[in-house]
């Protein structure tokens, strides 16, 4: 086998990536980064020179003493960090044997870490209040501000999604009580409407300028092209601003509000769950995360012992 130095391999490896993969500067610095502390840290722990050859022969416990040493070190990483280290090195290794045709099976045995999943980010009631007013930006034609105000109470009266929302067809209308809407994979659920949102959306209807086929989207964007959920995002950004808000507040934020405030106000999981649209408990219950970290806030800055 051969006995080429691990610098020259990792040096093909980043000529690999700028020059035929034609990555960024930044991810290559990135994955330099990487692997030369994997090297490093092998040559280390090995007493030795590492080579083609020895990168080969690496173990299982190899690749865990690296990890772990990742995760315990001086700057200790997160989970996150480390499952990006690690899929860095399978990209590594598989270059490896396709240049090479040198093998080693032992990573295919190291499992990643299982990334904490960010809790979903909700307004609060008064934010999410402000941001489906409809009263704080007057800069539009009264059509367009129904047609965002419609839009924004959809997700936070109705907790849709914005593809779901951008969907609605003028078939649908004038809307009632109750919505079906067809979701992720296609699974269809019915969905409350509020007399708010209704109102919302039935305004924007006797509005719009223009004219659309009873199976289109009824959501048009200026010059009647059907709306992009890009226009929709830019509108809230200019809300947030107006309101003092921070940067997560995004259209899926109020989706995520739609959840969170129902949690509090004693709504049950599998209700939520199915008004959602979620297919799996579990996605649902990082709410119940959220309302408890809301909680430890309040415990924290109410109580006097705190």
């Amino acid at each position: 086998m051969q006995k080429i130095p691990a610098a020259e391999v990792l040096a093909t490896f980043l000529d690999h990536l700028f020059g035929e993969r034609r990555l960024s500067d930044k991810t290559v610095e990135a994955y330099q980064r990487d692997i030369a502390a994997f090297l490093g840290f092998t040559a280390d722990y090995q007493q030795s020179d590492i080579t083609l050859q020895t990168l080969a022969t690496l173990k299982p416990t190899d690749f865990r003493a690296y990890l772990a040493h990742r995760r315990r070190g001086d700057t200790p990483l997160s989970a996150s960090s480390i499952a990006r280290q690690l899929s860095a090195l399978r990209t590594f290794f598989r270059y490896i044997e396709r240049r090479w045709d040198v093998r080693n099976d032992g990573l295919a045995l190291i499992k990643g870490p299982r990334a904490k999943r960010p809790l979903p980010k909700a307004l609060s009631v008064s934010g999410a209040a402000a941001m489906t007013s409809g009263d704080v930006l007057e800069t539009s034609a009264p059509w367009i501000e129904a047609r965002n105000t419609a839009v924004m109470t959809l997700l936070y009266g109705a907790g849709l999604r914005i593809s779901e929302a951008l969907s609605l067809t003028p078939a649908e209308l004038p809307l009632g009580d109750a919505l079906t809407i067809t979701g992720k994979g296609g699974k269809s659920r019915l969905v409350p409407i509020l007399p708010v949102v209704a109102e919302a959306v039935n305004r924007y209807a006797k509005l719009n300028p223009f004219v659309v086929e009873p199976d289109a989207p009824v959501f048009r964007g200026a010059r009647g092209g059907v709306l992009s959920p890009r226009i929709i995002q830019l509108e809230m950004q200019k809300l947030r601003s107006a309101l003092g808000l921070p940067d997560s507040a995004t259209p899926h934020a109020l989706r995520h509000s739609f959840a969170t405030h129902l949690l509090a106000g004693g709504g049950d999981l599998r209700t939520i769950q199915q008004l959602l649209g979620h297919e799996s408990l579990s996605t649902t219950q990082r709410y119940t995360d959220v309302d408890a970290s809301a909680l430890v806030k309040v415990h924290r800055a109410a109580h006097p012992r705190a």
